[in-house]
Order: C-alpha cells, then structure tokens, then sequence
C-alpha cells in the first residue's frame, strides 16, 4: 500500500476548501489545507463579506436624503471611510479567526503558503514537499484588468477594500455583479460616479426585462451611465485621472475601478505535472464529482468555472468529502440555484429567464409588475420596483421568478424554495401575501403575456 503524509491535501483556504476539510476529516482523514493568504477566501476577505458590510454603510447615505420626506430634519452629516475600513477590518479578522478555529477543532493542519503540485501526489509549500492520496484544488479566482494603454494606473474590487481614502468622483469600469455593487456602494458614500460598460445593457446573462430595469433604476439615482462605450485608455494628470472613451469623451476623476470580470486562479499551480487540463478560460474543467482530468486530483468552487457563487462552492466541497471519504456519492446540482445581486435596489433571481425559458420550452406566460413602493411615497425618490414571474404555459408550473427591488436578496430565497418544490401559478395565486409588502406582489400578479422564442 501507498503510505502518504495526508490522505486530502487542500490547496486554498476559502469556502469550498474548508468545508471540504473538515467534512473529509470528519470522516477520518488526515488533511492539510495550503493557503497563500487568508483563511477564509474571497468571500469571506475580499468579496461578499466586506462588500455587503460597505453596502450596508452605503445604505444609510440614501436613508438620510429619503428621511426629509418622513418628517426628519438632519445636519450636514460627513461619512469617515477610514472608520468604516478599521470597523471591517475587525469583522474579517474575527471571521478568520473562526475558520482557524474551525479547521483546529477538524485536527486539519493549517500550512501558511502558495501551494504547488510538482509530481504525482506531491505538493510543495515553503520549499517543504508533501505527499497526498487526493489533492482538492479550491483556489477561486482573481480580478481581471482590460488591457489598454494605462491598466496598472486601475483598481480592483481588491484594492478599493483596503483604500485609505474614499475618491470624490470614480468611473467604473465594467457591467457586472460587482460593477452594479460597487457603484451603488461609492454612489451611497457620497462620490459621483460614472458607470462605463462596452455592453449596451448591464448584467449580461440576466433576464432582460431585468437588465433594462436596473439600468434605469441606477440611473435614477443619479449614477452616470456610458453604456455602449469602450475605454481606450487611462492617463495620470496630477492627483486626478483621466479615462479616454471610445466615443471621444474623456473622464476626469480621482479613482479608476476595473470591474471587468473575474478569471480561475489556475496559474503556478503546476497542474501540467499531474496532467490536469485547463480550457481556453484558465478554467479546471471537472466531472459531476468534480474530479479532473487525473484521477486523484479534484477541485471545486471558483477555479472550475461552473457556477460562481459561495453556497454553491461550499456544497461542491460537501459533496466532493462524502464521495471520495465517506462512501457517499453525491452531486451537486447548478439548476434552481437562487442568487441576488447586491446593488441598490437589489436583483434577485432564481430559475430560467424569460429568453431561457422560451428557448426550452417554445410557449411561456410571463407575469410582471413594475410598480412605485410605498416607501417612495413620501420619500420623493424615483424608485420602481420590478416582480416577474416565467410559468410553462402548458403545465403553469414556475420556471424562473425575478424581483429587483430593496431587499431583493432576503425575499428570493423563499420563493427559491416553492420552485424546489415545484410550485405552480395556482399555488401563488392561493397564497395570501403579507401586505402592505413588496413580496405580496408574487402572489398577486394576475395579468399575463405569452411569449415565444421568436417574441422574447
């Protein structure tokens, strides 16, 4: 018999890879996690985390203009961003200090370091070579960086976390998840931003209804949208920067974000030593067990590409453990995952689109609304709220909810599960809502339009 220094070495710290960890050691294995960082990965260091904690912070900006029309009368109020970045600073440490502990009470060993494959169940970290039955790459992915004339002069996602200094005015480059997040964080704050997206609609992949909903909806609060447009390149000009378009306009402001998508963190790993095949995007392509091309060598989350969300890492993880240690295969599934976007107001969605929808099954009624909440009332703001329902038009079963609205993320995840569960229109159409409520609107929705692939 092979004897190996571990029976699971994981290389990353973040969601997938703990959880992973600790539910193969708790079925008896003797596991080692490398981690070139921090304990905790992007989610919970550089990503969904401290984002929302800076959304939250955001949020209370537009509370304080909405208050006048309640009644409220505020001084001039200022907003200490250093405070806030010591304050996050604080929670994300608490945070990893928890996954330590975790891993600890796991009887995983914890290697501080960047982790490299250099042979057939070997794994060098620090100069120091370890051997393992199975190796589980769960090393996310990184901030990528359009390449233009002037791309080093950018920021990341990364990077704004750790800012001393929130800019007065910053464009963002990018249409994305993180792009929407980010504006509506820094819009919140108090800087002028610019959003600057090639695409002519934000949030590509998304249901389109929804795409041309938030666009409008970010621009009525008074984020400055260049859609459609390209960036050429980024100059320095004293303390500010200048952002040249594609049409011609040039931006002066004092923060440039790239916000232009993410890449699989596959690079220096040495995957080519055990033949693990990455496809043309970085990415580590894997079977339904999330096993590579090598039989010994697995990976989930981020660095395979499927589906890029926490939950979703951390159940591959799960799932990876109680195949390979416990003797319980099992898969994850991608389909009916719900997800939101953190932007101001929210999107939420769970299911297909209303294009995907058509695509598969040909006929679709489609239920929307687009209406004022009640909370822009009084509070004067330009705000409208979208609910959308997708049902088969022959079986009125749901396939896709979609809501973009404040709060968006908390109301999804019950209609989540009533999709699990395999809900149909009737089954709304008999709940009674919570009112006075955005969420009621789902239960409410009566008039609908049928759509087919040509018409969608």
């Amino acid at each position: 018999m092979n004897t190996y220094d571990f029976d699971l070495f994981v290389i990353g710290g973040g969601s997938g890879g703990v959880r992973a960890s600790r539910t193969a050691a708790g079925y008896g294995a003797k596991v080692a996690v490398a981690e070139e960082y921090r304990l905790g990965g992007t989610c919970v260091i550089r990503g969904c985390v401290p984002k929302k904690l800076l959304m939250y912070a955001s949020q209370f900006g537009f509370a304080l203009e909405d208050s006048k029309g309640f009644g409220w009368r505020v001084s001039e109020a200022s907003h200490q961003w250093q405070n806030l970045i010591h304050a996050k600073n604080i929670e994300i440490a608490r945070l990893e200090q928890v996954y330590e502990e975790l891993l600890g009470k796991a009887s995983v060993d914890v290697i501080k370091g960047k982790a490299t494959i250099v042979g057939a169940h070997e794994v060098r970290v620090n100069d120091v070579n370890f051997t393992a039955g199975h190796i589980l790459i769960a090393t996310g992915a990184t901030p990528e960086v359009p390449e233009i004339p002037g791309a080093e002069l950018m920021v990341t996602s990364n990077d704004v976390l750790a800012m001393e200094h929130a800019p007065e005015r910053i464009a963002i480059v990018g249409g994305g998840y993180i792009a929407c997040e980010f504006a509506g964080i820094f819009k919140g704050l108090g800087s002028r931003v610019w959003m600057v997206h090639r695409g002519s609609r934000l949030l590509r992949g998304f249901d389109e209804q929804v795409r041309v909903h938030i666009g409008s909806e970010l621009a009525a609060n008074d984020i400055q949208m260049r859609l459609a447009t390209t960036v050429t390149a980024v100059e320095r000009k004293r303390n500010a920067y200048l952002l040249y378009l594609g049409s011609g306009e040039i931006l002066e402001v004092d923060l440039v974000m790239a916000a232009t998508g993410r890449r699989p963190n596959t690079g220096g790993l040495g995957l080519e030593s055990v033949g693990v095949h990455v496809d043309a995007d970085g990415a580590i392509p894997v079977n339904s067990y999330s096993r590579t091309s090598s039989d010994h060598v697995y990976a989930v989350g981020d660095v395979t590409n499927r589906l890029n969300l926490t939950p979703v890492a951390i159940h591959e993880g799960h799932a990876f453990a109680d195949t390979v240690f416990g003797d319980l295969p099992r898969r994850t599934g991608h389909e009916g995952v719900p997800f939101a976007v953190f932007s101001q107001p929210q999107v939420a969605a769970v299911g297909l689109t209303e294009e995907e929808a058509c695509a598969i099954h040909g006929g679709v009624r489609v239920y929307s609304s687009v209406f004022r909440p009640m909370r822009a009332a009084l509070s004067g703001r330009n705000e409208r709220v979208l609910v959308k329902l997708i049902a088969d038009a022959t079986t009125e079963r749901i396939l896709g909810a979609h809501i973009v609205a404040p709060d968006a993320a908390e109301i999804i995840q019950g209609i989540a599960v009533a999709l699990k569960a395999g809900a149909t229109k009737a089954d709304f159409d008999a709940t009674l809502g919570v009112h006075p409520s955005v969420a009621e609107e789902f239960v409410t929705l009566r008039n609908a339009r049928y759509a087919t692939r040509t018409q969608s």
